[in-house]
């Protein structure tokens, strides 16, 4: 059996951590700070870490990889396009890998980094995918590589799984992520009440994911470029075309100076 929980990291970060329970095996993906992980193993005697999965190249995604990998020998996974330290396989978009038993697709998605993958496993009843900082529960990742059409294909892609798969992406940017999407959706419910949710949940301390396709095609501004609300939006900010990649342009745009 898999389990899945998030190790904190810095001011926002998580670094999550696969657990094969039978085994006592667990992995890592984007560890950018050695520490959460090393206090873990030290409270679990008994565990192997034994793979790192890394999404892109940013520190705060890396910074822990070379001595996690020289302290416990574990196999370093990560994009083939990009510099990853320690890395042992270099991965590209299709390939699929074995993790904890676990089978998972990379899906390349340049636009917050050129060279940026997630990584999808699609089980019939819980699929997930660790979407780095491409997907963010109510948002997406900055560009800081690659272009707003990049981004937007990407998302397009990750937005194609199935709705039920749960989505844990590497920072705890859903609060702020929520008051964006109610001042481009005033009138969706459905981001009022996720608001409301999460205001609570943050308030008594607790993580506001995973999140899951479903929720995120409902409330998720920059996967509802298509959607009236939002083109008139955008629109109002003196963005005229209603060509969907063109609105995610001008969200994202938006985004940057909220």
């Amino acid at each position: 059996m898999l389990k899945i929980d998030a190790l904190p990291a810095f001011t926002d970060n998580y670094i999550w951590l696969l657990q094969d329970t039978r085994q006592q095996h667990c992995a890592v993906v984007d560890p950018g700070d050695a520490a959460p992980v090393q206090a873990w193993l030290d409270a679990n005697p008994g565990w192997k870490l034994t793979d790192i999965l890394i999404t892109h190249h940013h520190h705060d995604h890396v910074g822990g990889v070379q001595q996690l990998k020289a302290q416990y020998g574990a196999k370093v996974y990560g994009p083939a396009a990009e510099k990853i330290p320690a890395l042992d396989q270099g991965l590209a978009d299709g390939q699929r890998i074995c993790i904890l038993e676990q089978d998972l697709e990379v899906i390349e998605v340049p636009g917050h980094t050129l060279g940026h993958i997630a990584y999808f496993h699609a089980a019939a009843d819980k699929p997930w995918l660790l979407s780095g900082d491409t997907l963010f529960a109510a948002g997406c990742g900055r560009l800081f590589e690659g272009t707003a059409a990049q981004m937007f294909a990407s998302l397009q892609r990750l937005a194609a799984l199935p709705a039920q798969t749960l989505v844990y992406c590497t920072h705890e940017y859903t609060l702020s992520n929520l008051r964006f999407a109610i001042a481009v959706e005033p009138g969706n419910p459905l981001v009022v009440e996720r608001l409301e949710e999460v205001t609570r949940l943050r308030e008594a301390g607790q993580i506001s994911l995973p999140s899951d396709l479903r929720t995120e095609l409902a409330t998720n501004p920059f996967l509802r470029c298509d959607q009236p609300a939002v083109v008139a939006a955008c629109r109002d900010k003196a963005h005229q075309s209603e060509n969907p990649e063109a609105v995610f342009a001008a969200l994202r745009a938006w985004k940057d100076n909220f």
